[in-house]
């Protein structure tokens, strides 16, 4: 069974977690993009649906699914995303994308949040995926010394540039031991927007998808 096959499959389970009158956030990725094509299909009748990126906008428009800001919304009731490696303690990296800052603060404002993966994503530890970090373009260098002086080694995702217009540095061979505790000492190195590590807020629901079906982790 192909990739696309195995995300396509977790795509469609998260559809029957998505109710009549819910105030809907989607994310960003590959495995999402199948959610977005499933929910149009679904037709459900939502309040509101929220956007993580201009790519998942467009997306969701072209559905002929209409989207409104977080403001707008309020609170979320269900936040449906992707992620580049989970954990069964429902701790992620996300962000290879590029949108990990307007994500997690979806995945904040959710009452729930279901991630969707295939089972080549689950992992027993974080961080053979390089962690990526969203950085204001002035601090890039500093930012950078800081995550080398923390035993990564950080490398400029080079000609990409966030919906929110800053840069993205990928850490790789870091050693995430605690994710709750990297992500908390992270965040506080100055010009540093957020981290990829979504552990503090980690998934409520994990729905992987392998070749036997669909394992819910939560």
């Amino acid at each position: 069974m192909t990739s696309d096959e195995l995300k396509r499959r977790a795509a469609e389970a998260a559809i029957a977690e998505v109710r009549d009158g819910m105030r809907l956030g989607v994310g960003t990725g590959s495995t999402v993009n199948f959610f977005i094509d499933a929910l149009a299909a679904a037709d459900r009748d939502l309040e509101a649906v929220v956007s993580s990126s201009e790519a998942t906008t467009e997306r969701l428009e072209a559905a002929g699914i209409r989207v409104v800001t977080l403001a707008e919304s309020g609170a979320l009731d269900l936040y449906v995303d992707g992620a580049d490696e989970a954990t069964r303690h429902l701790h992620l990296i996300k962000g290879g994308g590029g949108a990990l800052t307007r994500e997690k603060v979806l995945a904040g404002a959710s009452r729930r949040f279901v991630c969707i993966v295939d089972e080549s994503k689950l992992k027993t530890l974080l961080g053979e995926f390089p962690l990526p970090v969203e950085v204001i373009p002035m601090a890039r260098a500093y930012v950078a010394r800081e995550l080398s002086a923390r035993g990564g080694r950080p490398e400029w995702r080079e000609r990409f540039v966030t919906d929110n217009g800053n840069h993205i540095i990928d850490v790789h061979h870091l050693q995430i031991d605690n994710p709750v505790a990297m992500e908390r000492e992270l965040n506080q190195i100055p010009g540093i927007v957020t981290v990829g590590l979504f552990a503090r807020r980690g998934a409520d629901v994990l729905l992987v998808a392998g070749a036997d079906g669909i394992t819910r982790i939560e």
